[in-house]
């Protein structure tokens, strides 16, 4: 429960119909189970105490006095236990029967909820027996106590921020307004859905696709417990398709036809994170609702759910495919935009046999071909320096021909030599400024070159790169329109990898594959017998761990502390702890003293959910302190 997580579990006991006292036991045993497995929220099916396919059976009062009583001793149960728990069994009020779902919390019953839409209709006629479920919550005399009763009741931990638990039942989630919408607008982060919904072909992916939309619309966590073996198979199969999902995301299924028991660790604090940042996400409704306080103690839960090491990269191969496809489309369409607008035929890149400068020149290539301008229009320029290695010289060389781009090479020793001179610079002083000098002699080349030819200069410099300020100001920063600067480094490889894959050319996905295999370096620092000698990942750190970092962060807004934990499930057997700390230390760093480069960024266009563009998704100060977020992680250093 720490750091917002909170573990759910949506079961399935194997009942008997019409036998509540049978139907209770196994209910017991099956909280037992959840309890040692940590859950803190625990939803059963539908009307489980006696079986959702009692038929006019719903109708004897024995069967609702046993239903009740039964529900009672589970509630009795539950004292002293560690989680709130929802039942669904039938209940009179008022002459009226109710399909109800009773909310139980050590040893109590907090609420009971109607369900709200009876449906009549193809195999269900559940209007026969039960009537609509009140929204205002009244109060209901049960067992010497009394109850608020309807579907507008709302329960809030009082020793977690933000976990507030909503109900609905089976059609309320199909229906066009359901109840758990107005939940979500009055705060609550997981709805809980007791369901028995039968199978029929192709119904489970319908249903799979109900819950992961409805926990998307509504930002929140959803738990879907429905009806398995024991129903009556009279005229319907049910299979206990559990489903827990989180803001679209479907976190753990049950597999049908099993009674399996399905556990989830749902994010409260990313929850209220995207309601936070999603401004239109709604009002509270006017209607009255009831509120009810119950608590869990907090403690760290054991996760279950898995963080992948490259968030920004699909790990299923079909998608990864199929989002490569995307991303370079908006990249190429981003790009057209510009050429149509100012009616210019020419581009120049500066290539250096590097992955972004690849990309950059293929995208722009891209973006001809769909224009129907001439490739011979994009001017590739190679500039040698003291960093150049043959590998990526003769890289950037191949690469272009194979294009069948226009190629300049213009050696910029002399020029920065001659700067040195100017300026003072000891040459054989290698620092910032040696380095800086020449990343801005080839962007003044460039500049000028566009302006000679009357073309664009494209920028090649990519997200994760901007994100460290690894990029000279007013040098490799700068350009005329930045293809790159919406995409993360991790997926900067995907991408030339997936061009390579698809492009139908031999040489050109030879010449693509070494440069993927090349080190990532900026070339800045002389070469030591003809290789690469400065690697950029030894600088500033593993771009795998800083794109982590940065998804977390911004997508996400996690904290230190919590990054920190979910990176050590990501990475564990890749980093140890301490080097996963050192290198977050330097992201909190570099991430907030160089904004003001990113504040004066050309325009890019935004490919992802992330993105840095001070117009768009960071509108962030040049000046920020980072005092507090770099606090937090020495406290975990030490």
């Amino acid at each position: 429960m720490k750091q917002g997580f909170i573990k759910v579990a949506a079961v399935t006991p194997k009942i008997k119909v019409a036998d509540p006292a049978y139907n209770a036991g196994e209910i017991c045993a099956k909280l037992e189970e959840a309890y040692v497995n940590g859950a803190k929220v625990i939803v059963f099916p539908e009307l489980c105490l006696t079986g959702y396919t009692c038929g006019d059976l719903f109708l004897q009062q024995l069967l609702l006095e046993e239903a009740c009583q039964w529900m009672l001793k589970i509630a009795d149960t539950t004292k002293g236990k560690d989680a709130l728990v929802m039942v669904g069994l039938p209940m009179e009020r008022g002459g009226k029967l109710y399909n109800v779902a009773a909310a139980i919390w050590n040893g109590e019953v907090l609420g009971l909820i109607p369900k709200a839409n009876i449906p009549s209709y193809a195999e269900f006629y559940e209007g026969r027996h039960f009537s609509e479920g009140n929204r205002e919550p009244v109060l209901f005399q049960l067992a010497g106590k009394s109850i608020p009763f309807g579907t507008n009741i709302l329960f809030e931990c009082e020793s977690m921020h933000g976990l507030t638990v909503g109900c609905e039942i089976c059609e309320d989630l199909w229906v066009a307004n359901s109840p758990g919408t107005d939940h979500a607008m009055m705060g609550a982060t997981v709805i809980a859905n007791l369901s028995a919904s039968n199978e029929t072909v192709g119904k489970d992916e319908y249903r799979e696709l109900l819950v992961k939309s409805s926990s998307a619309r509504l930002i929140c966590g959803y738990v879907y417990a429905s009806a398995g073996e024991g129903e009556s198979t009279q005229d319907m199969v049910f299979g206990g398709h559990n489903l827990i999902a989180e803001n679209g995301t479907i976190l753990v299924q049950a597999k049908r036809f099993r009674c399996e028991t399905v556990y989830g660790d749902i994010d409260v604090q990313r929850i209220l994170s995207e309601r936070r940042r999603m401004g239109t996400f709604g009002n509270a409704p006017e209607t009255p609702y009831a509120k009810i306080p119950f608590r869990v103690n907090v403690l760290e839960t054991k996760l279950e759910r898995t963080f992948g090491a490259m968030p920004f990269v699909p790990g299923d191969e079909e998608k990864r495919n199929r989002r490569c496809e995307e991303i370079l489309s908006i990249q190429s369409y981003g790009l057209k935009k510009r050429y149509e607008h100012t009616g210019l035929t020419k581009a120049v890149l500066g290539i250096s046999g590097g992955l972004d400068s690849t990309l950059a020149l293929l995208v722009t290539v891209r973006t001809f071909d769909m224009l129907g301008l001439s490739r011979e229009g994009i001017i590739a320029v190679t500039m040698p320096c003291f960093g150049t290695t043959d590998r990526t010289y003769e890289n950037a060389c191949r690469l272009a021909r194979t294009l069948g781009v226009s190629l300049e090479e213009i050696d910029i020793r002399k020029a920065v030599e001659i700067h040195f001179e100017d300026i003072g610079q000891d040459p054989g002083r290698h620092d910032v400024t040696y380095e800086n000098a020449q990343a801005r002699e080839r962007t003044q080349v460039l500049m000028d070159i566009a302006n000679r030819w009357g073309g664009l200069v494209i920028g090649t410099g990519d997200m994760s790169e901007l994100a460290l300020g690894w990029a000279t100001y007013n040098g490799d920063h700068m350009s005329m329109y930045g293809v790159n600067v919406g995409v993360p480094k991790t997926l900067v490889r995907h991408l030339v990898k997936f061009y390579s894959d698809t492009c139908g050319n031999r040489e050109l996905s030879e010449v693509l594959s070494d440069v993927l295999d090349t080190p990532v370096s900026p070339e800045l620092l002389p070469p030591v017998d003809g290789v690469i000698s400065q690697k950029t990942e030894d600088l500033v750190g593993p771009y795998e761990l800083h794109d982590f970092f940065l998804y977390y962060m911004l997508r996400c807004g996690f904290p230190p502390e919590k990054i920190f934990r979910v990176a050590k499930l990501a990475f564990k057997g890749q980093y140890n702890n301490s080097t996963i700390l050192h290198w977050l230390k330097v992201f909190y760093q570099r991430f907030f003293a160089q904004q003001f480069k990113r504040s004066c960024l050309p325009d890019g266009p935004k490919v992802g959910s992330v993105a840095v563009s001070p117009r768009g998704d960071l509108r962030m100060p040049s000046d920020t302190s980072a005092r507090m977020w770099l606090e937090e992680v020495e406290k975990l250093t030490g």
